[in-house]
């Protein structure tokens, strides 16, 4: 797979805690930021997919936190795939200040239908994410 797709987050005042530090669950919504920009980015919406009757779900998630995040600070989240199978999209990420990796995650995403089953990826996204 190529390059890491990169999209920057700002901290706000309601990402951190009582300490000045990035509350743990904030990370969270800045790694969905991420792929759903990088989805943005490759011209794949989530309002098309749910016209398709498909929609993408967290299967499973690990996430390391190495450094914290404080108030103000300018991020980068980086998304890639680190592989497909069938109805299965695993994404690597991380958050970065400047140079220094803060955060990162592991993301498998399932493929689901209308009924919240699983189902395979249509074979113009795997071409699509093949090729990120």
């Amino acid at each position: 797979m190529n390059a890491a797709f990169e999209f920057p987050v700002r901290v706000y005042y309601e990402d951190t805690d009582f300490s000045g530090n990035v509350y743990h669950g904030a990370y969270v919504k800045f790694f969905e930021r991420g792929r759903t920009e990088w989805l943005r980015d490759l011209g794949v919406h989530h309002f098309e997919l749910a016209e398709q009757g498909l929609a993408f779900a967290v299967r499973h998630m690990e996430i390391a936190f190495i450094k914290p995040a404080h108030i103000d600070d300018a991020l980068i989240v980086t998304t890639s795939v680190e592989s497909l199978s069938g109805a299965r999209i695993v994404l690597d990420q991380a958050i970065y200040r400047d140079e220094v990796q803060l955060a990162s995650a592991r993301v498998t995403i399932a493929v689901i239908n209308a009924a919240g089953r699983a189902t395979r990826l249509p074979k113009i996204l795997q071409t699509l994410f093949r090729a990120t």
